[in-house]
């Protein structure tokens, strides 16, 4: 067993050291990885031996609220008095009886040997062990060496019980950049037909893992191409093949430029900075920004040279978004986000005019240009060894999106249904039309202030008659 340094918050430690129930604890999981991988831990999960779970339970209560999640699976949740929360779990044996995520028999043993313990989680890397009383490390199965060469290995035959450990290992792969051994490859294969067991909300929190949480992208589809899963989401499959210009796309088949433009988007500070909903939004627009390339690539002859072409794949692209993002249950909501990028991901390869950008963010209500901007990029720097500068049509949008204050909103109507009731107009579903009018007049630069708007008005309201 290695030494190894770990710092722990003072309350836990404190915990640990004078609560009698956990003598024999160990902090397991995520924790101990991110610990060896430098990374800041967020949330410390300690399995308990050597002690009942109503005896676990009582011990806890003396340091703040604890409730029992998921019975069936025996973890507390310690709420201590200065907030942070803290999940203690007893060893138990999960045996696969039916199918679905809830057909396991499960069984506490708090003498469960450590090594059995450790062997019920997903990848080596997962299934190491810290003795906070020794400081020592405890790896049974080579995690720590799996993790210094980037590898990502099952820990046990048990991996096949639950087909959603190969999603979490999409997820593993490109948060870590890791690479699938050859034997959980074919364990991920040997499993693919139990796909249709995962509920959606399943599927949806490791998809949301990958989109927010990503060191590189393209890590989590290789490893789904690898593993014999990508067809299970037939839209990126369907991107493999698909041949691309290579005047302005040397990188190769759409599939290999949508990898890299996920690389890129997740090395730029736009996306660093942003939070987890704001990255989901951000990375499955660039996901999903080709996704019609399939049905509209063809070659064509322009000045005597055959190309090959995709024309209006952006419009294309987002009803095939939207069934793919509902699909793996991404709530409406964050759906409309993502598909306005997606289908105005060409919109600066128009003639930038202040009509044209004004425009341009109304559309992308309830997105932002900035975002788009961002989504550009991405799909710019996804074709190496082009420039990995941005092209001057992109920054003419920035420039004149930021002269305009509209970076980060959409124009709001001057005109109200106030100013229709101050000109003695009474409610009715001409409001609507008169404001609708209205609105668009405003897009137009027909006026640009109140003033400006009640002399439209007036005008307007004189053509009616």
């Amino acid at each position: 067993m290695e030494q190894l340094e770990f710092e722990l918050p003072k309350r836990l430690r404190e915990i640990l050291e004078r609560t009698p129930e956990l003598r024999r604890s160990f902090l397991v999981g995520g924790c101990v990885r991110d610990r060896l991988l430098g990374l800041p831990i967020t949330d410390f999960d300690i399995e308990v031996f050597d002690v009942s779970g109503e005896a676990l339970q009582q011990g806890l209560q003396r340091w703040g609220r604890t409730d029992l999640v998921g019975r069936s699976f025996g973890v507390f949740k310690l709420q201590v008095r200065d907030g942070h929360v803290y999940d203690f779990s007893l060893p138990r044996r999960d045996s696969k009886v039916a199918p679905g995520h809830r057909g396991f028999l499960v069984e506490f043993d708090k003498d469960l040997p450590l090594p059995e313990a450790a062997a019920r989680r997903d990848f080596t890397i997962n299934s190491m062990m810290f003795d906070p009383r020794q400081g020592c490390l405890i790896d049974f199965f080579g995690g720590q060496k799996d993790l210094e060469t980037r590898v990502l290995r099952h820990t046990s035959p048990a991996f096949s019980d639950d087909p959603l450990r190969v999603l979490r290992g999409m997820q593993f792969a490109s948060r870590f950049r890791l690479e699938a051994a050859p034997e959980t490859q074919d364990a991920c294969r040997s499993i693919s037909s139990s796909f249709s067991e995962l509920a959606v909300e399943r599927i949806r929190g490791e998809w949301q893992k990958w989109a927010s949480k990503s060191a590189s992208p393209s890590h989590g589809l290789r490893f789904l191409l690898d593993a014999g899963w990508l067809g299970h989401f037939p839209e990126i499959d369907a991107l493999r093949g698909v041949e691309q210009e290579p005047e302005w796309h040397p990188e190769g088949d759409v599939f290999a430029h949508v990898c890299h433009c996920l690389d890129a988007l997740v090395q730029m500070r736009e996306w660093i900075d942003a939070l987890e909903l704001e990255r989901l939004v951000l990375t499955f627009a660039v996901l999903a920004h080709d996704f019609a390339k399939p049905v509209t690539t063809h070659k064509t002859i322009k000045d005597g040279v055959v190309r090959i072409v995709a024309p209006g794949h952006e419009a294309k692209a987002g009803p095939i978004a939207e069934t793919f993002l509902g699909r793996i249950g991404i709530p409406p909501e964050f759906t409309r986000r993502i598909v306005r990028l997606v289908t105005n991901h060409m919109a600066h390869l128009q003639t930038q005019t202040d009509r044209s950008v004004r425009r341009l963010a109304a559309r992308l209500v309830p997105e932002t240009i900035e975002n788009l901007c961002t989504v550009i990029r991405a799909d710019q720097f996804g074709r190496p060894p082009r420039s990995q500068e941005p092209s001057a049509t992109l920054l003419n949008l920035q420039q004149r999106a930021r002269e305009l204050g509209l970076r980060k909103e959409a124009p709001k109507p001057i005109l109200s249904g106030r100013d229709l009731l101050n000109r003695g107009l009474t409610p009715s579903p001409r409001f609507k039309r008169i404001l609708n009018a209205a609105f668009e007049a405003q897009l137009d630069a027909a006026f640009e202030d109140s003033e400006g708007a009640e002399h439209w008005l007036t005008h307007f309201l004189s053509e009616e008659k």
